[in-house]
């Protein structure tokens, strides 16, 4: 699977900003996509995860609320909604999948759960 994040920018705290992922290659119904972020000199964190197929959406503790995922299978695409942006927000966003095999729902929070991952897009909130 081939990613490519993209709709960063420059935005101020309590906008909104839809950022989105380009899928190609082949993958199966059930494979997890997620999307990242990662702060300046902070780890790369998780934002939210769901199966392609549908069904439920995982997401980070920080962003439950005001983020959501979702995705059009006609297109190959997936989304992120985010809303009422923080500064805190401000990172380089990744969106990742997991391309072979299943994963556990316990285990899409983790960075190392996934095999393919898409160039970022920066993400800049200012307050």
């Amino acid at each position: 699977v081939q990613l490519q994040a993209f709709g960063g920018g420059l935005v101020q705290a309590g906008d909104s900003l839809r950022l989105s992922c380009a899928a190609s290659g082949r993958f199966f119904s059930g494979v997890v996509m997620g999307w990242f972020r990662q702060a300046p000199g902070k780890e790369r964190e998780f934002v939210a995860a769901r199966t392609w197929s549908g069904g439920s959406t995982v997401y980070a503790d920080s962003v439950k609320g005001r983020f959501t995922s979702s995705r059009d299978k006609d297109k190959n695409m997936m989304y992120l909604q985010m809303n009422s942006l923080k500064p805190e927000d401000t990172a380089v966003y990744y969106c990742a999948a997991r391309s072979t095999g299943r994963v556990v729902v316990s285990a899409w929070s983790s960075a190392l759960s996934y095999d393919s991952w898409g160039k970022g897009t920066l993400v800049t909130v200012s307050s």
